[in-house]
């Protein structure tokens, strides 16, 4: 099904909000800010998904599922920094876009699945989202966040909960607030090196991360509206790609495509079309 303008608009602010958690919180006052720990974004992170998840419609098909699945657990094998218990979702939106949750919750959206040529394009948008989470980057915005429209104290009491409870009191807070980040063109970069990374320690050929920029490119020419989630939260690809270039020749090798990915796209591609 296609989003309306409404249903996007809710979707940008429930995932700008939750991404904001995404990888780094603080407690304490403006004089002490400490990071939360890993635990406490954890467990803020599955509130965020829970909650993202009754505004985000699920695609259900177990075939899929399993496919993306097995796909993301490659890329989280490889991935550096905390442990955290990644999962893939696909939701069941047209339009070409990922969203990273606090914690290792990732969605995907079947348009990428729809729209990527070859396996490696799906697996670079992945490593892209599970470099995000990996390298903690809201830090800066969540900083940004917390300092102009919250109370630190009251942040902090809230994490003070152990385990969940604070994540449960946390979360909800943060989507009622309506907070937006856009992630800064050296996140970006960053996140497209490590996710590169990961691909190739996974086997995957690096070249699918520069070929699924140039598809948002083409797609934004031939339908901007397949592409407006995207290009809400991330940079133009244009710089990515010329970046990117420089450096993937060292990624060329590896798995390009699967059987497994061709079957996936031409069912969904059917269900689409006799839906």
């Amino acid at each position: 099904m296609s989003l309306r303008a409404t249903g996007y608009r809710l979707r940008a602010t429930v995932g700008g909000a939750v991404f904001a958690l995404a990888v780094l919180g603080f407690y304490g006052s403006a004089a002490t800010i400490t990071p939360i720990s890993v635990e406490q974004e954890i467990a803020i992170g599955k509130e965020a998904n829970a909650q993202f998840r009754k505004d985000m419609p699920e695609l259900k098909n177990a075939a899929v599922a399993r496919y993306i699945r097995d796909v993301g657990s490659r890329l989280a094998r490889v991935a550096t920094g905390p442990k955290y218990p990644y999962t893939v979702t696909v939701a069941d939106t047209h339009d070409i876009n990922a969203v990273a949750l606090p914690g290792g919750p990732i969605w995907i959206h079947r348009g990428v699945l729809e729209k990527a040529t070859n396996e490696s394009q799906v697996a670079s948008v992945l490593a892209h989202e599970i470099a995000h989470i990996a390298r903690r980057h809201a830090a800066t915005q969540l900083t940004t966040v917390a300092m102009t429209k919250w109370s630190l104290n009251l942040l902090g009491s809230l994490l003070g909960n152990a385990g969940g409870a604070g994540g449960a009191q946390v979360a909800p807070r943060f989507l009622a607030q309506g907070a937006t980040l856009r992630f800064s063109r050296n996140e970006e970069r960053d996140a497209d090196r490590v996710g590169l990374e990961l691909m190739s320690r996974a086997g995957w050929d690096g070249r699918g991360m520069v070929e699924m920029f140039e598809l948002l490119r083409k797609e934004a020419g031939r339908n901007p509206t397949a592409v407006e989630a995207f290009f809400s939260t991330h940079p133009t690809p244009q710089d990515r790609i010329k970046e990117l270039s420089a450096v993937v020749a060292a990624h060329r090798t590896g798995r390009r495509d699967s059987r497994e990915f061709q079957v996936i796209k031409t069912r969904l591609l059917h269900n689409r079309k006799s839906g």
